[in-house]
């Protein structure tokens, strides 16, 4: 179950706010942006018109410490939970609500946590029974709420090991391996700790017990560092849902919270392996791991919608779809946490072409051939930055300084060089001098195959496509007496012909002229095939 659409009206900031996954959204829907711009109130919003037909979900009934003055913008005592709307993929929630209810899973067809998760302490003293966990009735009820779970969890965990070890007549140490495999496979892949016992209430050692890959010593649940408690209660959380909060959207408020980067990455990792396939899940965040996660390993699970903070929320309509997965967009979100070091952080790999190498006042790339391949490769290479390094002679001597100085700053970083065919310096060049030039220069080193980059932007397909989108009558006679030889020719001079071709009677821009035709340029195009082989096959 996937939800497609959310509405809401007046709801606490939000004037009027939409957020459209389109006809086919994703598992993970990660809303992202700068603390305070309305993030979790988008999650609250969700538990406000779920709890409408669910009732009280976790321990804070949803009338108890939740009013109007709490989700209404004006404060409007008659403010009622139909100002949300929420569309899923098998209907509104109220059909979708009352097919699960009518099965007796309607309370359990949404998993929330609030960001306010403190459980530093785990000490049972007493046998007690738990509620049926399809009744949704412990934890945090909207996203101002402490979500206390880890000693519930527990008791169900014991529980299931006590049932299995009896209904199976099985030793202990042969229930302990089957109820906690999978939770420790999941909590092996984010930290060197594994649950060796689950303790026992009686002998007043109710709690969970614990060793790591480099002793043999045991450790209780309370001498573990916050960082690891937080990893285990969202795991055991989920580890004890899972088979119940099935077809149910999962929603977690800032899940990365006391973690490093490399745990927050692993943490959604197995967030995602955990909870059921046919599940949904929500996150709000600005956790650099998990972006890490969504752009890599997520990336085709994955939609990221943008909560920009200078919006005007309270005054004016937004719909809000997910972002475009080009570099601009990464740098974006990612600066939200690391703010300049973002241009760093982002590209893996920097691709040195000619042009002009100071940038503009204000920082951005000044050159036509690297703007226009990052407005080409902008979306399937989003960790690519091209940028320009002067004339031919200067792209050597930048890159290999560059690759001297950030190879030992950042070893992962590739930095390659891309020529112009025209590299001899005004001596005619081939296909075979081309090729002569690669096999005698390092690996980082490209060439196009075509003259320069005007061969690839007077393309007759991107010029067509270029007329067809603009309403112009794209001339082919004309075009093929100009353009004899589109591998070969000079056409940087040829400018004003091309113009004549695409019938612009008006003045232009060259460069800007340039950079527009290269957003025609497709991935579905020949040309953008041969760029391709050229710079990430060196074809």
């Amino acid at each position: 179950m996937y939800i497609k659409r959310i509405h809401m009206r007046g709801y606490k900031r939000f004037h009027d706010l939409t957020i459209d996954l389109g006809e086919h959204p994703r598992r993970i829907v990660a809303l992202v942006g700068p603390n305070g711009c309305g993030k979790s109130s988008v999650l609250d919003a969700m538990m406000y018109l779920y709890k409408a037909y669910a009732g009280s979900v976790g321990e804070v009934s949803n009338m108890a410490n939740e009013n109007y003055r709490y989700h209404s913008l004006r404060k409007d005592p008659k403010y009622k939970p139909q100002n949300i709307e929420i569309q899923f993929d098998k209907g509104d929630l109220s059909t979708v609500f009352n097919k699960r209810h009518s099965a007796g899973e309607g309370r359990s067809m949404i998993s929330f946590r609030s960001s306010y998760r403190y459980n530093s302490h785990l000490q049972v003293t007493e046998s007690r029974a738990v509620d049926e966990i399809r009744l949704n009735n412990y934890g945090a009820s909207s996203a101002s709420d402490i979500d206390q779970r880890i000693e519930v969890n527990y008791r169900r965990l014991l529980a299931k090991y006590n049932h299995y070890r009896d209904d199976n007549d099985v030793r202990p140490s042969e229930a302990m391996k089957h109820i906690v495999g999978d939770l420790n496979t999941a909590l092996k892949g984010c930290l060197e700790l594994e649950v060796s016992d689950l303790g026992n209430i009686e002998a007043n050692e109710g709690t969970l017990h614990f060793k790591k890959s480099d002793s043999d010593i045991i450790f209780e649940y309370n001498v573990l560092s916050a960082g690891e408690k937080e990893v285990l209660d969202l795991i055991l959380d989920l580890y004890v849902r899972k088979d119940t909060y099935t077809d149910a959207i999962y929603i977690f408020d800032e899940p990365e919270l006391h973690l490093n980067t490399v745990i927050q990455r692993s943490l959604l990792l197995e967030i995602n392996k955990i909870i059921p396939e046919n599940c949904q899940i929500w996150i709000a965040t600005h956790s650099i791991g998990f972006l890490r996660a969504i752009q890599e390993e997520l990336k085709g699970d994955s939609q990221i919608i943008e909560f920009k903070g200078e919006n005007r929320w309270a005054s004016e309509a937004y719909t809000l779809r997910p972002a475009a997965e080009k570099r601009s967009m990464w740098q974006s979100i990612f600066s939200t946490a690391l703010d300049d070091l973002a241009k760093l952080i982002c590209p893996k790999t920097i691709i040195y072409c000619e042009g002009r190498a100071e940038p503009r006042k204000d920082g951005s790339e000044r050159g036509l051939d690297a703007n226009v391949f990052n407005t080409i490769f902008a979306a399937e290479y989003p960790d690519v930055l091209f940028v320009s390094s002067g004339g031919n002679t200067e792209l050597d001597q930048r890159s290999d300084i560059a690759l001297a100085i950030f190879s030992k700053v950042f070893p992962d970083l590739q930095i390659w060089v891309l020529k112009d065919r025209d590299m001899a310096s005004g001596k005619d060049t081939d296909e075979n001098s081309r090729k002569i030039y690669l096999e005698n220069n390092s690996d980082n080193h490209r060439v196009l195959r075509r003259f320069e980059i005007e061969n690839y932007l007077y393309d007759k397909a991107v010029l067509e496509s270029y007329c067809e989108d603009k309403g112009l009558r794209f001339d082919n006679e004309k075009y093929d007496l100009i353009v004899t030889d589109i591998t070969n020719q000079n056409l940087k001079d040829q400018t004003g012909a091309i113009k004549g071709c695409c019938n612009i009677s008006t003045s232009l821009n060259q460069e800007k002229f340039k950079l527009n035709l290269s957003t025609y340029i497709l991935k579905t195009m020949d040309v953008y095939k041969e760029l391709e082989e050229v710079i990430f096959q060196r074809k």
